[in-house]
């Protein structure tokens, strides 16, 4: 289920920058719309990183190396 949370966040973490990059695009920077879509992305790789450390700390996530 953590796996999933953590899918789920990197790809809500994309649609933020590729909505961010449009609102960017479209307002030519008059607009606050960039600067919230930059407050949800880091808010969302904050919450990733949370979600990474509680998955390492708990040992639902480990390091494992295809070539070891």
């Amino acid at each position: 289920m953590l796996r999933t949370v953590i899918v789920l966040l990197l790809v809500a973490i994309v649609i933020s920058l590729i909505t961010g990059f449009v609102f960017f695009y479209k307002d030519k920077g008059r607009s606050k719309r960039v600067m919230y879509a930059l407050g949800v992305r880091v808010t969302l790789a904050v919450i990733l990183m949370i979600c990474v450390f509680y998955g390492l700390t708990t040992g639902q996530l480990n390091f494992q190396t295809p070539w070891n």
